[in-house]
C-alpha cells in the first residue's frame, strides 16, 4: 500500500511534485490561515486520515510518530529524503494521476474540454489528455512534465545513468 502526505504550508512544491507522482498529498494550504492551533488541526487530520505529516517544521516534528521532518528546503531534496527513508517508491516516474492542486484524481479529458481549454498546447498529436473534475484543469505530458522529470533523474537510482 503506498503511504499517503500531509504537507505543511511550507512544503506546496514538494505536494505538487508527490502528486504528480501519484500520492495522495494533502495540504495545509487548503486550511483557513491563521489559526493558531494549525499544527495541532494537522496532527489529527494526519491521525485520523492515517497520513504522515511532513514539515520543515522541527518542533512540529516531534509530537508524534507521523511526523517527519524534513532536512531539505528545495523540494528535490526532500523527495530523495523520502526516497532514503522508504516512504515513497524510488521509481519517480511522473503518474500525472492525481490534480497538482487540489489533489483529486484525474479523469481522461473529453474533447470539448481539451478544445475549450486556452492553455492546451496547439499540436495536439500524440498527446494524452486528462481532465481535473474539480478544479477544471487540465494535464497532458509536456515540457514542464519533462522538466520535473528531469530533476528527479537525480534522485531516482538508475535514472539519468
Amino acid at each position: 500500500m503506498k503511504n499517503s502526505f500531509l504537507a505543511d504550508r511550507m512544503l506546496g512544491t514538494l505536494a505538487k511534485y508527490l502528486r504528480f507522482l501519484d500520492y495522495d498529498t494533502l495540504s495545509a494550504d487548503t486550511l483557513e490561515p491563521g489559526n493558531t492551533r494549525e499544527d495541532t488541526v494537522l496532527l489529527g487530520i494526519a491521525r485520523s486520515d492515517g497520513r504522515i505529516l511532513l514539515t520543515r517544521d522541527r518542533e512540529l516534528s516531534c509530537r508524534g510518530d507521523e511526523c517527519v521532518f524534513l532536512n531539505s528546503e528545495d523540494a528535490v531534496g526532500q523527495v530523495r529524503q523520502l526516497v532514503e527513508e522508504g516512504l515513497i517508491d524510488p521509481d519517480l516516474t511522473l503518474r500525472m494521476h492525481r490534480c497538482s492542486v487540489c489533489n483529486h484524481v484525474l479523469r481522461k479529458a473529453k474533447q470539448d474540454e481539451i478544445d475549450g481549454c486556452s492553455y492546451a498546447p496547439k499540436d495536439k498529436t500524440g498527446k494524452k489528455f486528462a481532465w481535473c473534475p474539480v478544479c477544471g484543469k487540465l494535464y497532458w505530458m509536456g515540457s514542464h512534465a519533462a522538466n520535473l522529470e528531469e530533476k528527479l533523474k537525480e534522485v531516482s537510482p538508475g535514472k539519468g545513468d
